[in-house]
């Protein structure tokens, strides 16, 4: 084992061994590299006659360019995104996050957490988390309703097992709190450490738990870890501030569960892609919530560190030109105005899909899932399979629908315009009765 990450392990064994405990053997094995980086981060510092240290070429001070590639780019300085951006992300960009962070968590107030590393998208926060928490054969917990992707993630890439439970209740009234239950305790009888993946607002659904199902599910998780089983929480927040409801919990479940219990990891795996609706420029974060016996601060910097070290050997560090952008954006002074006009659409449109549905001509053709956020809602299609009919909608209706399964229908309401909601559902229904006559 390299000696840097003998130094980090070390690090993160004093202040919570716990937390060593629950890396995978690969995360015990990254570390950030020294060599050339350091020397050039030193030279960067001190270099003020000199500096010929930088993998990249320079003109006259300033970053070398093709002029028709700059010109593409206005209110950036090239020396702001044709240079290489950190491995753990531009500083300002993740001192930014961190802050909003708290604005929008309450429940995080008197807490403390790691600054947020930056990932090449919300996908690649996933996997990275995947390469420091998961081995081989663990166990992950998941609805049975999930992103057809964290297949690819964890169990081809990390050759992890998913084991689900239901998400809904019977009624579909609601969070199944006692399948979840069941299912997370179960694991942790069987096992020393237990991996829960937390996706609100959820997809393919479009769900997120009201206040009281969220201290629940959090209430859980804390009590399995104070009883002695190592407990993984990552946060999926892809879609998280799209919440449409009054009831429905406006917080990331990582508020409720960082630093909650020595033996739990709260990370939380976020970004600008759909939050601020930036999806092609693929900036995401991951973010730390620990608890530590001393100080967390030693344990922060050694974590932030080896998922430095993960994504420097995977893709090096992410775009510098989209984190730029974002940084900017947040900056704005008219960005939580513009952000709030973009929320205030798609909530138009949800409220509007709950109307629509609400006649009773769409009774016996299918069950509407429980839905309150995020970008999706899914239908349950009764006598007739979900695959089948969503081909012939698209043969014979040119309208396009995801299926999920045999029984499910999953619309993106996100894409939707508003005066093309009602004529999707009377399409789908005429759907549906077109393959009953066959």
């Amino acid at each position: 084992m390299n000696t840097l990450a003998e130094e980090l392990n070390s690090i993160i064994e004093n202040e919570n061994q716990y937390v060593y405990e629950m890396l995978s053997e690969m995360g015990k094995q990254l570390f950030f590299p020294k060599g050339i980086l350091s020397q050039s981060a030193e030279a960067k510092q001190k270099a003020d006659k000199i500096n010929a240290t930088i993998g990249i070429a320079k003109q006259d001070g300033k970053v070398m360019n093709i002029p028709s590639t700059a010109a593409c780019i206005k209110g950036i300085d090239p020396d702001n995104y044709l240079s290489y951006a950190p491995s753990f992300g531009v500083l300002n960009l993740r001192k930014k996050w961190k802050t909003l962070l708290y604005e929008k968590n309450s429940d995080l107030e008197s807490k403390k957490v790691s600054l947020p590393v930056v990932t090449s998208g919300i996908t690649h926060g996933i996997s990275t988390f995947a390469d420091l928490w998961v081995n081989p054969g663990d166990k992950i917990i998941m609805p049975d309703m999930i992103w057809g992707n964290y297949r690819m993630t964890f169990c081809v890439r990390n050759r992890a097992e998913i084991v689900n439970y239901n998400i809904f209740n019977s009624s579909l009234s609601g969070f199944n709190i006692d399948s979840f239950e069941k299912t997370v305790r179960k694991e942790a009888e069987l096992a020393e450490k237990i991996i829960v993946v937390l996706n609100f607002p959820h997809n393919p659904s479009g769900y997120a738990p009201t206040v009281e199902e969220g201290q629940k599910i959090a209430s859980i998780l804390i009590n399995i870890a104070k009883n002695g089983t190592n407990v993984v929480a990552a946060c999926d927040d892809a879609y998280f501030g799209l919440f449409f409801e009054d009831d429905t919990m406006k917080e990331s479940m990582f508020s409720l569960l960082a630093g909650a219990d020595e033996r739990l990891v709260a990370v939380k795996l976020d970004g600008a892609t759909k939050e601020d609706f930036a999806w092609g420029l693929r900036v995401g974060f991951i973010t730390y919530g620990l608890a530590a016996r001393k100080g967390v601060e030693n344990l922060y910097d050694a974590l932030e560190k080896k998922t430095a070290g993960c994504i420097r050997g995977n893709i090096s560090n992410a775009s510098h030109l989209s984190q730029s952008i974002v940084l900017h954006s947040m900056e704005d002074k008219d960005y939580s105005k513009n952000k709030k006009e973009k929320f205030d659409l798609l909530m138009e449109r949800a409220h509007t899909i709950k109307d629509v549905l609400k006649s009773v001509k769409y009774k016996d053709a299918w069950d509407v899932y429980p839905f309150n956020s995020g970008y999706f809602m899914c239908l349950r299609i009764k006598e007739v399979n979900a695959e089948i009919l969503r081909i012939h909608l698209l043969e014979n209706y040119g309208t396009g629908l995801i299926s999920v399964g045999d029984t499910d229908l999953r619309v993106a309401f996100s894409c939707l315009e508003q005066n093309d909601i009602k004529t999707l559902f009377d399409t789908i229904l005429k759907g549906i009765n077109d393959l009953k006559k066959k």
